[in-house]
């Protein structure tokens, strides 16, 4: 009969989980801001487009880039504002849009990371639904100087495993 070492349950807890991170789904690639500097780990190829959105009467272009996998979208949002008060001004009516689009409901869900030492942020996380399926959304939105950084994890809550979130929002990085 083989005997395991006490240790042996964390160290197999902690190698299960770096397999589930790096399992084939979640192809982990470096991505960067193509007109914006950020860094971020994404775990798929991702796609990028602007468009216009308007907030407390202030209309600015976003870029989004994003990728989904396995019925989960990671998504790093930018938009310049004309100055740092409106930049400011728009993380809580950023986090309420958000939120209202899933018809959401806010719930009690740590968003992994930290906050950068300086930087004004708003973490949040919402249940809801899209065409009456549920989803869940966790996001930390960012106003550094006249910019605003938007970094969203939503979709079918099952399929979210607690390692994608941790590696998604601990590597982002303005630049």
């Amino acid at each position: 009969m083989q005997r395991f070492s006490p240790s042996f349950p964390i160290c197999a807890l902690f190698l299960s989980s770096l397999l589930i991170a790096c399992s084939p789904e979640y192809n982990w690639r470096e991505t960067h801001g193509n007109t914006v500097p950020f860094t971020i780990l994404l775990p798929g190829k991702p796609d990028s487009f602007t468009q216009a959105i308007t907030l407390d009467g202030t209309s600015v272009s976003m870029t989004m880039t994003a990728t989904e996998v396995n019925g989960v979208t990671f998504a790093v949002g930018t938009a310049r504002f004309p100055d740092e008060a409106a930049a400011q001004n728009a993380l809580n009516q950023m986090k309420a849009a958000l939120i209202k689009n899933i018809e959401g409901v806010p719930i009690d869900l740590p968003v992994p990371g930290r906050e950068i030492a300086g930087v004004r942020a708003v973490t949040f996380s919402a249940n809801g639904t899209l065409r009456g399926k549920p989803l869940q959304m966790t996001g930390r939105l960012y106003s550094v100087e006249k910019r605003v950084y938007q970094i969203i994890l939503v979709g079918d809550p099952k399929k979210m495993t607690p390692d994608a979130r941790e590696m998604f929002f601990t590597s982002f990085r303005p630049n």
